[in-house]
């Protein structure tokens, strides 16, 4: 399994850490691009991610699920039409997109919420409901390929989930 993680500066450090080293204990390859390869993006509470690709040079094809971590990173993310296109790709091809807390933002761009039940942060609440979502303030909520959840407090159950959805999609 191959799962693409997308950062940029101010990314939630445990967001994408957290998931990515439990990903990696399934022995599945987490390939973090940022806006520049071999870039480094330091997160909201000073971790630094080396990026190992550019976004602009990832193809959704090459992945089997996308993780969005939340921060500040998807306010500037969501403006980028390759990120936008890449979360439509995902959607369309039912691949896994995990997203959680400020990270709904880059689903609320890419339009792929309309009619979907999903959770994030309560600070974005409105407008997960004005891109079309039944906002659940719920930990976890899962939605076909669509996996969300709140802030840092969910990861346990949100990372479960995103193993347990990807061990569904690989053949016996």
């Amino acid at each position: 399994m191959r799962i693409l993680a997308i950062v940029d500066h101010v990314y939630e450090d445990l967001e994408l850490w957290y998931p990515k080293i439990r990903l990696e204990e399934e022995g599945w390859e987490v390939l973090v691009a940022g806006p520049l390869a071999g870039e480094t993006y330091v997160g909201k509470h000073g971790y630094p991610c080396l990026s190992d690709a550019a976004i602009s040079d990832v193809d959704a094809a090459d992945f089997d699920g996308l993780l969005l971590p939340g921060g500040f990173a998807p306010d500037k993310l969501r403006r980028d039409e390759k990120v936008k296109q890449l979360t439509r790709c995902f959607n369309d091809a039912n691949k896994m997109i995990a997203h959680i807390c400020h990270a709904g933002w880059i689903c609320i761009s890419a339009d792929i919420l309309r009619g979907r039940r999903a959770t994030s942060t309560a600070g974005i609440r409105d407008d997960m409901i004005n891109a079309g979502a039944e906002w659940l303030d719920e930990a976890l909520v899962v939605d076909g390929n669509q996996i969300s959840s709140r802030t840092p407090k969910d990861l346990h159950v949100f990372a479960k989930a995103m193993v347990e959805h990807l061990n569904l999609q690989q053949p016996s």
